[in-house]
């Protein structure tokens, strides 16, 4: 077995019932609480071991949050109930450089996660990450590099997250693009561009994160995963002059109910968020490329002549007269943790523009 194979069980050997501990992996130790094959470590492994050491493989420190383990500082308070639900587990976040990533990730720190900040950015998600972490005072986020379209940078982003910390308890995917515009203009080059990276992007980023959630199950049997796709309102009807977004979205629902029924043995739920328009984001906002722009373009608002006027049609679609934000879908991505009995969900997050039946 490989550092990559140990590290996940470590997380799942010390599973308290709400999370394993963080599992930062090293050479062989000076001196280790337990000395054991890779055969062994199962059955001598006991709740509480702060250092190991794995024949052949190599050392591992354990702790309740990432400083506890790596520096060797004291294990904080555990928080339990509701005010626990993502308290020092290990968060992933795909486009959590800028927007609506951004707003995620902050979110999910003020509610005491460990976020990967994934990001083709790698400078800004590095540089958020160092912000964040003298903000808090303690190592609360890590930026690495990702490209969901390439199962080369996929896999690498994952063995980085496994190698720093053990496993992988949420992951958020929320890299997506838009491209607006009719289906009798559109370039097949566009439209693959949109697909690849909302769709097969998702796929790319479940084969590789799935197995390692499975490893983190499989000492107790009880350890709960989340994968959790960020859709949109999109995925729940149709739009006009947006179809290559919006038929990748409603494909990642698919794989979403697809990915739930398969993954539930190892206790890895699956759920979609659908969120309303974020629009003081760069998608929506940016002056070149923002949805704003690219609808002003299209034509597809009649009567509109200018971004104020796009925007103003928009926010007099949603009931609740406002766009949405981070934190309205982060409590959408806590309550799909926290519920162990719903999988395979696609829940939107609309302000009232998109009701189910």
């Amino acid at each position: 077995m490989k550092t990559l194979e140990i590290a996940p069980l470590l997380r799942g050997l010390s599973f308290d019932g709400e999370k394993g501990d963080i599992v930062v992996s090293k050479e062989m130790l000076a001196e280790a609480e337990l000395t054991c094959s890779a055969d062994d470590l199962s059955s001598k492994f006991k709740a509480g071991m702060r250092s190991v050491n794995v024949d052949g493989v190599g050392g591992f420190l354990l702790g309740e949050d990432y400083d506890a383990a790596a520096k060797g500082t004291a294990n904080p308070e555990k928080v339990a109930g509701r005010a626990g639900v993502v308290n020092n587990k290990v968060c992933v976040v795909t486009g959590g450089a800028q927007g609506f990533g951004e707003g995620i990730v902050r979110a999910l720190i003020k509610d005491g996660a460990l976020v990967f900040i994934a990001d083709m950015n790698v400078d800004g998600a590095k540089a958020l990450a160092q912000q964040l972490n003298e903000q808090e005072g303690r190592t609360v986020a890590f930026g690495v590099s990702v490209n969901v379209t390439d199962e080369i940078s996929v896999e690498a982003m994952v063995n980085e997250i496994v190698q720093l910390v053990g496993g992988i308890d949420v992951f958020v995917s929320n890299a997506g693009v838009l491209k607006a515009g009719s289906v009798k203009d559109m370039t097949l080059k566009d439209f693959e561009f949109v697909t690849d990276v909302n769709y097969v992007g998702f796929f790319l980023c479940t084969k590789h994160v799935a197995p390692v959630m499975e490893l983190m199950n499989k000492p107790q049997g009880n350890y709960f995963t989340d994968i959790i796709s960020i859709t949109s309102k999109s995925a729940l009807e149709g739009s006009s002059k947006n179809g290559a977004y919006a038929g990748s979205k409603f494909g990642s629902v698919g794989l979403v109910q697809s990915y739930a029924k398969e993954l539930v043995v190892d206790n890895t739920k699956v759920n979609a968020i659908c969120p309303g328009n974020f629009y003081d984001g760069p998608l929506w906002s940016d002056p070149e490329r923002g949805l704003f722009v690219q609808y002003l373009n299209a034509g597809k608002v009649p009567g509109a002549k200018t971004v104020a006027d796009i925007r103003r049609f928009y926010e007099a679609q949603t009931p609740m007269n406002r766009g949405c934000n981070g934190e309205d879908v982060t409590k959408a991505i806590l309550y799909s943790v926290e519920q162990t009995y719903e999988t395979g969900q696609a829940i939107p997050v609309t302000g009232g523009q998109v009701m189910l039946n």
